[in-house]
């Protein structure tokens, strides 16, 4: 992994554990000597959208910026990890298109297990907090796997089954992927 400028985006239901995994992956990188930044789509819709309504046309300006800054990012010879739900395959799609070197790692997990995480975690990394509760209650309907249909990519780069796996177990499996994809 000595060219720089690749992308890393990881997807999952909310709770499957992404953003432990995409930090998980910033510090094992780090220590192979390999410098990455995370973007978050929590942390970038609370600049663009303060009080979101997760409308499809605010999702698809929060993803097409999330693209904007990757493309700069990438440009610029950084290598970056997505740490974004995605809950649409052309939201995904859109940056594979746009990014020479793209990898998608799908972090499967049961609803049951992202509804638990959620609901015990003490860190969000600033996901909203108790979305499955609020899903439950009609208060918000629009939760990726439960209000609104979250479409699992059909071929990622690599697949894990999070709830069976650590975010250690997980970023050894990327970075060993990425390293076989010789870049």
């Amino acid at each position: 992994m000595r060219v720089n400028g690749w992308t890393i985006w990881i997807t999952g239901l909310p709770g499957s554990g992404k953003s432990i995994v995409a930090r998980t992956l910033k510090q094992r990188l780090s220590n192979e000597g390999i410098r990455s930044q995370i973007i978050s789509s929590d942390q970038l819709r609370r600049i663009l959208t303060p009080d979101p309504v997760y409308s499809e046309d605010e999702r698809d300006m929060v993803y097409q910026t999330l693209t904007y800054i990757v493309e700069v990012l990438i440009r610029n010879g950084v290598n970056v990890i997505i740490d974004a739900t995605g809950n649409k395959r052309k939201y995904r799609d859109d940056c594979r298109g746009k990014v020479k070197h793209f990898f998608e790692v799908y972090l499967r997990c049961p609803l049951d297990t992202c509804v638990e995480r959620e609901s015990s975690r003490k860190e969000t990394y600033m996901a909203p907090k108790h979305i499955y509760v609020k899903a439950h209650e009609s208060e918000r309907n629009t939760v990726p796997g439960m209000g609104d249909p979250y479409e699992a990519p059909k071929t990622p780069e690599v697949l894990v089954d999070s709830n069976m796996l650590s975010p250690e177990e997980i970023s050894k499996i990327i970075v060993e992927y990425v390293q076989k994809s010789k870049l």
